[in-house]
């Protein structure tokens, strides 16, 4: 049996270490709104975009807080206002919320990503071409930060730049490199980097 929303909640901000107030007040309503919700059951459902702002905020479906479930559900990510260089590096920016971005949850777990451990950032730069191109937006999992020997695309971390680059391993050697032939590769020790997350999802001309 599906857990009650409001329990859901509840469990939700405990483990996050948030408030309902506070909650609210992310949403733009009264302090009040989320502990009525819980405790008097008023409104009887979270208000849609509401909900969705606070499955992306949680990392979870959108049906443990009151959405449909079934074919056709749905999961909010985290947008992030972070842009990863497909090029030069450049500073990574804020992390704060854009806003959600939904995505079919079959989407999602065909890919392989968990929700909660995903979120979406936009790619800068010509360097990743004809695999990436700037303004796409990236699908991250922050869970899978291991890199192999055959390579993959991941967004990393290097001398304080934030990259989206084709990363393979080799002993205690990263090697990293650009689909565009017009980037030389470059090699760094794993040390000296850090690994985000590994690009599971791309999103092209999504507003």
């Amino acid at each position: 049996m599906a857990e009650d929303p409001r329990r859901a909640l509840v469990r939700l901000a405990e483990v996050r270490g948030v408030s309902l107030a506070a909650l609210s007040a992310m949403l733009g309503r009264n302090v009040a709104y989320l502990q009525q919700f819980v405790g008097r059951g008023s409104p009887r459902r979270l208000a849609e975009d509401d909900r969705h702002t606070l499955a992306a905020f949680f990392g979870v479906e959108d049906q443990m807080l009151g959405g449909p479930a079934g074919e056709g559900a749905t999961v909010a990510l985290p947008w992030l206002a972070v842009e990863a260089a497909a090029g030069a590096g450049a500073d990574a920016g804020a992390e704060r919320q854009l806003r959600p971005l939904r995505l079919a949850t079959d989407t999602l777990t065909a890919a392989g990503v968990a929700a909660r451990q995903a979120s979406v950032i936009t790619a800068r730069g010509d360097s990743m071409m004809p695999t990436i191109f700037d303004g796409d937006r990236l699908v991250v999992d922050r869970d899978d930060r291991r890199v192999g020997r055959t390579g993959a695309i991941f967004v990393l971390r290097r001398d304080g730049d934030l990259l989206v680059k084709r990363v393979a391993r080799s002993g205690d050697t990263l090697t990293i490199a650009s689909d565009n032939p017009a980037y030389p590769a470059i090699a760094a020790p794993v040390a000296a980097i850090a690994v985000i997350g590994r690009v599971k999802l791309l999103l092209r001309g999504l507003a």
